[in-house]
């Protein structure tokens, strides 16, 4: 094969933890009597509440085909390229395994918001309740993995690590400005679980960290890196998976054209933020990147697509990150399917692929 897919998982292949039906149906065809894939593929989530395994995992279990943690990228799989934030102490956010997942990464010195509150109980008082006393001061990087559970906790304690530069025991100063480095996986304002309306994502909670920030301080929250869909930087690293499975099962052929069954294009990051990961992946070398949207998910046929981000107010809404920039020619789909039974078999059709 000269091509290879990338799957969305969350409204393509499932709605929270049910299969849509034309999921499994799809897979067969992408499987030999031995269920190994007759193509690349890997599986793009903005998911980072979990290990790559338990993916895989579950994966395997709701579509009947066995899949590997390499075929999984999480939102926070390029975290591995960022050596340079390995060694130092980094406060997480999020939800599910944080330290687990950190480590897994390579960071060597993760903290987490609730180690952090533990330490300086002074901090946390939204809940009367839980207001408890010892201060110790760190030096902080901030990855936020995804949506946290307690979202006044990790609002009120990311903006004391970034005004206070780290040691969130001492007094604000807002001249500390660029704040300590902030990398955030997964820019998603909703996703789709099992209720009839799109749920808030980490998106929603990082508009309202952004939006505290400059309230307070007068000055934008800066991203060292932005990653998960549609960030260039995830399409970068998701075929750079898609190379290391063609290089194992040795198909010789080199991997033309990537399909994104559910995702957008990418969409182009503002030049501000930090790309020196992109010699890590020098080699990628994919000539097209097509876009497949299926109607099983957030997508809506019957949306337009607003021509300027800060027009939107009297157009369709731009649901994107504050941080890219928006060309409509880039967010059109290249074809419009119903699902992803369907876009495998056009896929095939229009690579003259016969399995």
């Amino acid at each position: 094969p000269s091509f290879g897919f990338l799957f969305d998982i969350d409204g393509v292949l499932v709605r929270g933890k049910t299969p849509i039906p034309a999921a499994k149906t799809a897979f067969q065809k992408l499987v030999n009597s031995q269920g190994q894939f007759l193509v690349p593929v890997v599986f793009v989530t903005n998911a980072g509440n979990c290990l790559r395994q338990k993916k895989a995992d579950q994966l395997s279990h709701l579509l009947g085909v066995p899949i590997s943690q390499d075929q999984v990228m999480m939102s926070h799989s390029p975290l591995r390229m960022f050596k340079r934030y390995h060694e130092k102490c980094v406060l997480v956010s999020g939800q599910g395994p944080l330290l687990d997942i950190a480590q897994d990464l390579g960071f060597c010195q993760p903290i987490t918001i609730e180690t952090l509150r533990e330490k300086h109980p002074l901090l946390d008082v939204v809940d009367h309740d839980r207001r408890p006393n010892v201060l110790v001061s760190e030096y902080f990087s901030v990855v936020l993995f995804g949506e946290p559970v307690r979202w006044e906790t990790n609002l009120q304690l990311i903006i004391d690590v970034l005004l206070t530069s780290g040691y969130p025991g001492n007094p604000h100063h807002h001249e500390n400005y660029p704040h300590i480095p902030v990398l955030a996986c997964n820019m998603d304002l909703m996703w789709v679980a099992e209720a009839q309306s799109p749920r808030f994502g980490h998106g929603t909670f990082m508009v309202c960290l952004e939006n505290i920030y400059k309230k307070i301080t007068g000055k934008d929250l800066k991203y060292e890196a932005l990653m998960g869909k549609p960030s260039k930087l995830t399409y970068q690293y998701a075929e750079y998976l898609i190379r290391a499975q063609a290089a194992e099962r040795q198909w010789k052929q080199p991997i033309q054209t990537l399909y994104a069954v559910g995702g957008s294009a990418t969409l182009s990051q503002d030049d501000e933020i930090d790309n020196s990961w992109e010699t890590e992946l020098a080699s990628a070398a994919a000539a097209h990147c097509r876009s497949v949207l299926v109607c099983t998910g957030v997508y809506n046929p019957h949306t337009e697509v607003p021509l300027d981000t800060r027009e939107s107010i009297t157009e369709t809404v731009f649901h994107g990150h504050r941080d890219f920039r928006f060309d409509p020619g880039l967010v059109e789909p290249d074809h419009i399917v119903p699902d992803v039974d369907a876009a495998v078999d056009l896929v095939f059709q229009l690579e003259n692929f016969s399995p």
